[in-house]
């Protein structure tokens, strides 16, 4: 498991922030100026208030320290390369929803470190004092960071190499989440029975917020749809990463992989209805 956790699922994850690197162009930065109200929002409300509800739910919820800390990566994590996928299903502005995750996803580097450190300390998980968040902030600056950077520094040269990427970056996903559940199946059920609940309302409750926040400020229905979308899917494997990396797995990594499967139970139905309606 130790050539698992320190080099596949690294590289993997790199190799997912590699493929989001090669699909941004400069417009999707730009995009930030021109449009920096609905890009505000969408960032204040993934990287402030998804960690709010996240640490409510965790203070409020009775369940295992280590359950809470694992709800508290995935809340922290940014929005998954999927989310861009899924907002086009859903007739959203994808472009804002690319420029909100590949944005988020480098932020990340700060935003993870500074969530856990608050968290850790109101949770008083003694015991994991030891962690070094600037360890955390620098390892995940090797495995996010920099990938999407060469990514977006080669995105011309490898145009045609872009689908490819997507597709292989969407069979990583999949092969990490598998792992994870495989690596605990033997408490999967216990495990999932503890994080499932907790998983589902922050979902909920975070896509519902961004529904009626999107709703209140933007008069643009698919500019609405994206950062709901966006606010709903987290990036599962960066989550599951920080947990083994830093949290030796286990239990911890649970949340991440109950909510990358529950993200898609709540987005596919309400995609369907937009579309319907």
């Amino acid at each position: 498991m130790g050539i698992i956790t320190d080099i596949i699922l690294p590289l993997a994850l790199a190799f997912i922030m590699f493929s989001l690197g090669l699909g941004l162009t400069q417009n999707d930065f730009l995009r930030i100026v021109k449009k920096p109200k609905e890009f505000l929002l969408g960032l204040l409300s993934q990287v402030i208030i998804l960690p709010i509800v996240g640490l409510i739910l965790v203070l409020l919820i009775p369940m295992p320290m280590e359950i809470a800390i694992g709800v508290m990566i995935i809340a922290a994590a940014p929005g998954g390369v999927t989310s861009n996928v899924l907002t086009s299903f859903a007739k959203g502005d994808v472009a804002l929803s690319i420029s909100l995750t590949a944005v988020i996803s480098i932020l990340s580097v700060v935003s993870i470190p500074i969530v856990l450190s608050l968290s850790l300390s109101l949770l008083d998980k003694g015991n994991i004092s030891d962690i070094s968040l600037f360890d955390i902030a620098l390892k995940m600056f090797l495995i996010v960071t920099i990938p999407v950077v060469v990514g977006v520094i080669f995105n011309n040269l490898l145009k045609s190499f872009q689908k490819i990427a997507k597709n292989i970056s969407t069979i990583l996903f999949f092969l990490v989440l598998l792992g994870a559940i495989l690596a605990e199946r033997e408490n999967i059920v216990s495990y999932f029975a503890q994080a499932g609940l907790v998983t589902l309302i922050l979902n909920i409750i975070m896509m519902v917020i961004a529904y009626y926040l999107s709703k209140f400020f933007i008069s643009n229905i698919s500019q609405q749809r994206a950062i709901t979308i966006e606010c709903g899917l987290q990036n599962g494997t960066l989550a599951i990463v920080v947990a083994n990396v830093f949290f030796d797995g286990g239990i911890y990594l649970i949340p991440a992989a109950t909510y990358s499967l529950i993200m898609y139970l709540t987005a596919l139905p309400y995609i369907y209805f937009l579309r319907r309606n």
